[in-house]
Order: structure tokens, then sequence, then C-alpha cells
């Protein structure tokens, strides 16, 4: 697979990657130098080649990677806090959340296989590094895996605008946290599987909020209990 951009570079393992593609225009010469201290293999391309192989601001760099591997499900079991998305599809906000994830000190992230943004290079960009200390588990259904929570001791928590406010919430000591779809949220099926719905009480005129940010509240104030 594909990244890209500086920063996305350095944060990479140098054994993960198998080229990068440099732009013949670029003028900062510590890139290369990072390039052959680490021993990577990498070429001088045209600008507007770079172009077409990624969407997004590559800055002069686009990096040939191994396929990101996914962890299990069964991996997870003895931490204390995760969360699982309910089909999100932006990869900006995967990415984001990967980003807040990393910050609170949260290990594992849940998606599904089906009708799910995957890793590709934009999350990859706007995690800026954080999905290397971040696992992504990939599920092949939601409610299964909420079921194998549930047998480890997690206590469920799904986010929805109908629920309890956060605030006012005793959180289990392990516990999970579901962030729905952008515009469709939770699924029924999956709300009702949940143990508590918790909401974010909406005191402006707007009355909901981006899926990465209302993901970072609640992490933040879940992680901190």
């Amino acid at each position: 697979m594909l990244a890209y951009g500086r920063n996305t570079l350095k944060e990479l393992n140098p054994k993960n990657i198998r080229k990068v593609m440099v732009s013949k225009t670029i003028k900062d010469n510590s890139i290369l130098k990072y390039l052959k201290d680490n021993k990577i293999k990498y070429e001088l391309i045209d600008n507007n080649i770079l172009d077409k192989k990624v969407h997004g601001n590559h800055q002069g760099i686009v990096i040939e990677i191994d396929d990101y591997e996914y962890s299990n499900l069964n991996e997870i079991f003895d931490e204390n806090f995760v969360v699982l998305l309910d089909h999100l599809e932006d990869p900006h906000n995967f990415g984001a959340i990967i980003r807040t994830c990393e910050a609170a000190g949260v290990k594992s992230i849940i998606i599904p296989k089906d009708r799910s943004v995957r890793v590709n290079e934009t999350v990859m960009k706007i995690s800026t590094g954080a999905l290397a200390r971040v696992k992504i588990v990939l599920v092949s259904n939601i409610n299964d895996a909420i079921k194998k929570l549930k047998n480890n001791n997690f206590f469920i928590y799904a986010a929805d605008m109908d629920g309890k406010d956060y605030n006012k919430v005793d959180y289990a000591p392990k516990r999970c946290l579901i962030i729905g779809n952008e515009g469709k949220g939770i699924s029924d099926l999956t709300l009702k599987n949940s143990d508590e719905i918790i909401s974010i009480p909406m005191k402006g005129k707007v009355n909901s909020l981006n899926a990465s940010v209302a993901a970072g509240i609640l992490i933040f104030n879940m992680n901190g209990e």
C-alpha cells in the first residue's frame, strides 16, 4: 500500500518501507539524508507522477509500504478500554480518532470488515504516526464482537443523541465505547446489544457533533474515570 508525507515517513518503521518515491524538486536535504542513514531504497521522480499516485498533499514524498496488518479481537481482552467504530466511512474521521486514542492511551480500535473505512493512505496521513501505536482490530460482525467483549467483562457504552449525559455515568472498570456512522449513527441492533447509551448534551443550536469530535470528548472523559 502507499502512504505519503514527511511526518508519516519519519513515524514509519524503516523495516516496513519497501521504497520511497521522492520528488525531483524537493529542497529538504534532510529527507535524503534520513533515507540514506536508514538504508531505505528510494528513487527521484517527477512531482506530477506523485500527484497521480495519491490523493492529498504528499509534500514530495510517497512511500510504498507493506500492507497494514490488522489485529485479532482475542489480542485485546486484557485491556481496560477499547473503541468500536460502527461502520465509520470517512478516513479523516478514522485518522483523527486513531490520534485521539493514542493521545488518551487507548490501545485498540475495532472496525467491521464490510461497509467501513479501512486503513488507507489518507488514514495513515491523518493519524500522523499514531497508527504505529494503536491496534486496529478487524471483525466480521460487530454484534458478535460485542458478545465476546461482554464475555470478557467489558461494559458496552454506545454514543447516541438520546442517551444519558456522559458526565453523569459511573463507568465500569472495563469499557468499550461505540461511535456510530457519520450519517446513520449506531445501528438499532447494536444499540440494543449495548449496556448503556450515553450522549453529549447540546447547549447550542447544533444538535450533533462530527464523529471524531464526539469521540474525542467521550474518550478522554471515559479514560479519566
